[in-house]
């Protein structure tokens, strides 16, 4: 039991994307910060998520670009793919990053320290870590979230791969069988086909990324089955079993699929569950996320959460946005509400599937007067031009406002055109400032205003 308590103003317990910016920001402003982290700094993103998976996207769009360079008359040849030299590339990225984060934590100064250890609340404030205890006027928990395992029969008893333990694969899986629709089990089951893999992706859902408009499902399988990825969708795996040295995933109905490997991609649980926070009067949600209000603020006054371990979108830009509303409460500013924001998001298949706001069957669902606009990402004259003309966008607007309300974009480059949509909204401006404003030609981006203007209320007369 700790004799002593080290106090400190403000106690971060993990070091993600909100944590670190977080912890510096403070410290340099005054504060005295303690930052706890019992893994690697950097949280998901920089160690199992946005940095070694772009990275590793990257290599396979690169091959991918290679073997098809003939359709705008470039013969490459036969291509290869050193998949130990991708792996390596990717581990260099991944360091590179984690080195910038820790070198925030280690060089902030005096004000601010970095204690590893695993924290656990064992009072109001109080967390203790390798035997030490620490208090914070204020606490932020920055835990994140892991990967979830399904309770599928026979899986405990079978190699299985995680979104974490793929990115250290050392040889390219032969065949590798996915368990997921959704935005990882996408991703990856790309990167891996690219990369050479060959590739299956079961789910219950009749789509691919269930939760986007029909039209951009649709349009991202169509990409899919074109590449040779087997989708067994609208089927539900029952049990997973040793078969002759391979794996088998049986599913409903009788049918089965083998693989050399099996990848789960069925979503992700907080890092809540060794935390302590009974002890710490810190409420969870039935999933295990920290229950927060407007202000990020938990059941125990002055104990913050933000990140993937709050409920809502687990996005990289979301939890670094939470630190800039959090940064403002803890230092007393005029702060922005959670719910203040417009939040795109971007799924880095190819193409890229983005969004930001409701989509069409939400607005209806809401009852709003709404005008809809959907074409093909092929009408775009620059992706005639380039080849690639796979995806669709579609626009809902605000019938009575002239307000965009959400923006589905699939398509080459959709991550950064989205942004044409969600700065807008964010502003609360009216669409017809994209109708009106200028846009370079040929440019992706030109295609946005283009499909903005198949309402008939902008169309050309």
């Amino acid at each position: 039991m700790a004799s002593s308590v080290s106090k400190s103003d403000v106690l971060i317990v993990g070091s993600g994307q909100a944590g670190v910016p977080l912890a510096t920001r403070l410290a340099a402003g005054g504060k005295s910060v303690v930052v706890v982290e019992r893994g690697n700094v950097g949280g998901t993103c920089v160690n199992a998520g946005c940095t070694p998976t772009k990275t590793l996207v990257a290599s396979a769009r690169a091959a991918h670009v290679a073997r098809t360079s003939a359709r705008l008359g470039v013969r490459a040849g036969e291509v290869t793919v050193d998949f130990a030299a991708v792996m390596a590339r990717k581990a260099d990225m991944v360091r590179r990053w984690r080195a910038g984060s820790e070198r925030r934590l280690t060089t902030g100064g005096e004000r601010l320290r970095l204690v590893r250890g695993h924290a656990r609340f064992v009072g109001p404030r109080t967390v203790e870590v390798n035997g030490a205890r620490h208090e914070g006027t204020n606490v932020v928990i920055n835990v994140g979230a892991r990967p979830a395992v399904p309770a599928l029969a026979g899986l405990a008893d079978v190699p299985h791969l995680t979104s974490t333990s793929a990115l250290e694969l050392t040889e390219l899986p032969r065949r590798l069988l996915i368990l997921g629709a959704g935005y990882v089990a996408c991703e990856l089951g790309q990167m891996f086909r690219r990369l050479g893999a060959e590739v299956a992706l079961v789910a219950p859902s009749a789509r691919v990324l269930p939760r986007e408009d029909e039209a951009a499902s649709e349009a991202l399988a169509g990409v899919f089955r074109a590449e040779g990825i087997e989708l067994a969708l609208g089927r539900r795996a029952v049990e997973v079993a040793r078969v002759s040295g391979e794996i088998e995933l049986r599913l409903d109905g009788g049918a089965s699929l083998r693989g050399s490997h099996l990848l789960v991609a069925t979503g992700r649980t907080p890092n809540t569950g060794d935390l302590g926070c009974a002890a710490g009067n810190v409420a969870l949600d039935a999933q295990g996320h920290v229950v927060v209000d407007e202000r990020y603020e938990t059941s125990e006054r002055g104990v913050f959460a933000a990140g993937d371990c709050v409920p809502g979108p687990q996005f990289t830009h979301v939890s670094w946005d939470d630190h800039r509303v959090l940064f403002d409460l803890l230092t007393g500013r005029p702060a922005r509400k959670r719910t203040d924001r417009v939040v795109p998001y971007t799924v880095f298949t190819d193409p890229q599937v983005a969004g930001v706001g409701l989509s069409e069957a939400a607005a209806r669902a809401r009852g709003l007067a709404i005008e809809v606009a959907t074409m093909p990402f092929g009408n775009i004259a620059r992706a005639i031009e380039t080849d690639e003309t796979a995806g669709v966008v579609k626009i809902v607007l605000d019938a009575k406002t002239e307000r965009l309300l959400g923006v589905s974009v699939v398509g080459v480059d959709a991550g950064e055109l989205i942004h044409v949509f969600s700065v807008l909204m964010q502003a609360g401006a009216s669409a017809r400032a994209i109708v009106d404003g200028e846009f370079a030609h040929p440019t992706f981006a030109e295609g946005m205003q283009t499909a903005l203007m198949k309402l008939p209320r902008y169309a050309l007369s």
